[in-house]
């Protein structure tokens, strides 16, 4: 399967690439109408204390723009489970780090160990919100599932050639490959996946464990 490199979506970056936000591709049908007109509010922007802060704040806040249509494309139900997403691993091999300390924060999410290159596969129906080498995981990519949560795959090696921002995915769909890029670096190569979830903003961004909805891949 042809692959996007971090290095290729850097010099991507670099010609342009990501300065306009991708839609949701246009077969994708608007399951809830309210939200295709809502505008996510935006608060004070943070304090960039470098230059690559200020270009993943300034990502985010494109993103931020397109968020309601992907939501509005989406079922109202959330997943009930998240299908293991890295090859040949089994849920019992994920050792529960949620809440741990990393950095100036708690661990928002699971690790999953692999070797480097192995394929991480969605674990549930969704749209591609967004593929970027900006967050603080490195090569990362979004899927915006039921209910609109978004759950958050990072430390690519790479990502498949044909995968593109506003493309529906099923479970099972190659999103990536393990690696360590990001603040992942000098660490054994796995998959960090978060999930994200609104509550009265659907825009907001509120982790919650993705271990309790993991199961095995048949």
């Amino acid at each position: 399967m042809p692959r996007r490199s971090l290095l290729a979506l850097l010099v991507l970056a670099a010609s342009g690439w990501g300065a306009a936000q991708t839609l949701p591709d246009v077969d994708a049908p608007v399951l809830r109408p309210h939200l295709d007109g809502h505008v996510c509010e935006v608060g004070e922007p943070p304090v960039a204390r470098s230059a690559a802060e200020e270009a993943r704040f300034a990502m985010r806040a494109r993103y931020r723009t397109v968020l309601p249509r992907f939501l509005a494309r989406v079922p109202d139900e959330p997943d009930a489970v998240l299908v293991m997403p890295v090859d040949g691993v089994r849920v019992a091999q994920v050792a529960d780090t949620w809440g741990a300390p990393r950095f100036s924060r708690g661990h928002e999410g699971q690790d999953v160990f692999a070797p480097r290159g192995t394929p991480v596969r969605s674990a549930t129906p969704g749209l591609v919100y967004r593929i970027d080498d900006l967050s603080l995981g490195g090569l990362s990519v979004t899927i915006v599932g039921g209910a609109g949560r978004r759950y958050f795959y990072t430390h690519f090696d790479a990502v498949p050639e044909s995968l593109r921002e506003g493309q529906r995915v099923e479970v099972g769909t190659v999103l990536g490959f393990v690696g360590t890029s990001g603040n992942a670096a000098g660490t054994p190569p796995h998959l960090h996946l978060g999930v994200y979830e609104g509550d009265e903003d659907p825009c907001a961004w509120n982790a919650i464990d993705p271990l309790p909805l993991l199961v095995d891949r048949d």
